[in-house]
C-alpha cells in the first residue's frame, strides 16, 4: 500500500496489458477508481521464432502506446521459461497420449494468475487485474465466487475455472460488467489506438499457422490405420495426435459406393493400437454420449458433500446442459447429462455452473453411453 497526500491508503494494482482493447479499457477503468495506485505489466510467454508468428513485438508496442496515453507506468517480464515448463510441456504430453488439451486454461492457472500474481506481489502490489470477461463477489462466508461475464457471448469463466480462492481474492476484473460493444465504444471515445484492433484468436505460440503444421514440429508422426466402427479399413491417418473427436476436415476420405455420400467424422482415438476410428454422419450414435468421467476436478469454493445437480459445458461457447455430478473421490467423478452430448473429447475440460456462478471443473478422461 502507498500513502496519498490526503493520507488515504491506496491499493496497489498491477494490470496485465496484452496490447488488446479489453485490457486497455480495463486499465482506463482502474484509473477512474479512487484510492488506486496503478501500474502495468506486459507478459511475454513465448519466444518468437524467425518466422515471427507471434505478435509480441506489435502487442507490446500497442500496450506501451495505451499506457503512455493513460499515464500508467509499464514494465515487461519474460515468462517463456515458466510457460514452457508448466504449460507447453503438458500440452505436448497430452497430445502424445492421444488427447486434446486446452493450454489456455493451464496458462491462466500457472502463468496469468500465478507467475504474474507472484511477480506483482513481490513488487508490493496487493492485487492484479486483467481484461477477462468475468465477475466476482463474496458469499455469506466471505468466500469469493467466480461469476460469468455480463456479456454472455464473451464470458470467459470457462477458462478460469481452475483458479483458487487466493488467486480470485487478489484479482480484479474491470470489464466483467460490460458488453463488448460498450467496451469498444469506450475505447473509441477515448481515442485509444487499439479501439479497432481485432480480438486475438487461437494460441499465441501457434499464431496464423495451421495447427497441424505447428504440432508436427514437436509431436512425432505415427501413421496408422483409419477404420470404421466395424473395424473395416477406410484409409490411413498421419498420427492420432493430429486429429480430434468430431473432426471432419482433413481425413482424406470421402463417400464411396460401399459407404454412401455422407461425410466422415472422427469418433474415437485408440493410442494403444494407433487406430483412428471414423464414422459417417454428423450425429452418428458413437459421437453422442450421455456421461463422462473427469479427473483433476477443482472446486472454486467448496466440494459437494453429495451428488450435485447443476449445469455444465464441455467446450467454450457451448450452451449449458443440465447434469448430475457423482464424485467417486474429491477430485474424480462421473458426470451424467440430461441429454446426449456430441463429441465429448478427452483432454478437454468440463466446467460446472449454478446459474451465473462458475463452480469449478475437471479434465475429461473418457465418455460413455
Amino acid at each position: 500500500m502507498t500513502q496519498g497526500n490526503s493520507n488515504t491508503v491506496k491499493q496497489q494494482i498491477v494490470i496485465g496489458m496484452s496490447g488488446g482493447v479489453d485490457s486497455s479499457v480495463a486499465a482506463w477503468l482502474l484509473t477512474q477508481r479512487a484510492n488506486t495506485s496503478l501500474s502495468a505489466l506486459f507478459m511475454q510467454n513465448w519466444e518468437e521464432d524467425e518466422d515471427d508468428y507471434c505478435t509480441a513485438v506489435e502487442d507490446f508496442r500497442d500496450a506501451a502506446g495505451v499506457c503512455t496515453q493513460l499515464n500508467i507506468p509499464l514494465s515487461s517480464v519474460n515468462f517463456s521459461a515458466d510457460y514452457w515448463q508448466k504449460v507447453f510441456a503438458e500440452f505436448l504430453e497430452e497430445y502424445n497420449a492421444g488427447r486434446t488439451p486446452n493450454p489456455d486454461i493451464l496458462c491462466n492457472k500457472e502463468i496469468k494468475f500465478r507467475a504474474f500474481l507472484d511477480h506483482a506481489t513481490r513488487s508490493g502490489a496487493s492485487a492484479i487485474a486483467t481484461g477477462h470477461y468475468v465477475r466476482t463477489d463474496l458469499d455469506s462466508n466471505g468466500q469469493t465466487r467466480l461469476l460469468r461475464g455480463l456479456d454472455e457471448t464473451k464470458d470467459q469463466s470457462y477458462f478460469l475455472h481452475t483458479l483458487d480462492q487466493q488467486q480470485l481474492r487478489q484479482s480484479v476484473f474491470p470489464v466483467g460488467d460490460l458488453r463488448k460493444s460498450d467496451l469498444r465504444d469506450i475505447a473509441r471515445d477515448l481515442k485509444l489506438q487499439v479501439h479497432d484492433k481485432k480480438d486475438s484468436t487461437g494460441i499465441c505460440f501457434i499464431g496464423e499457422r495451421r495447427f497441424r503444421d505447428f504440432l508436427a514440429q514437436y509431436v512425432e508422426s505415427k501413421p496408422g490405420p483409419m477404420i470404421d466402427t466395424s473395424g473395416n479399413p477406410v484409409g490411413t491417418h498421419n498420427g492420432i495426435a493430429f486429429y480430434t473427436i468430431g473432426q471432419r476436415q482433413g481425413l482424406g476420405i470421402g463417400g464411396s459406393a460401399s459407404h454412401g455420400p455422407e461425410p466422415w467424422y472422427v469418433v474415437e482415438k485408440r493410442p494403444g493400437s494407433n487406430e483412428l476410428v471414423v464414422a459417417q454422419g454428423h450425429d452418428h450414435p458413437t459421437l453422442l454420449k450421455k456421461s463422462l468421467f473427469a479427473s483433476r476436478i477443482h472446486w472454486i469454493r467448496q466440494e459437494p458433500t453429495s451428488d450435485l445437480k447443476c449445469t455444465a459445458k464441455i467446450r467454450y461457447r457451448q450452451r449449458d446442459t443440465d447434469c448430475t455430478v457423482h464424485l467417486s473421490s474429491s477430485h474424480e467423478g462421473t458426470i451424467e447429462f440430461a441429454s446426449s452430448q456430441r463429441a465429448i473429447t478427452p483432454g478437454q475440460s468440463v466446467v460446472f455452473y449454478d446459474d451465473e456462478e462458475c463452480l469449478g471443473g475437471g479434465i475429461i478422461e473418457y465418455a460413455s453411453q
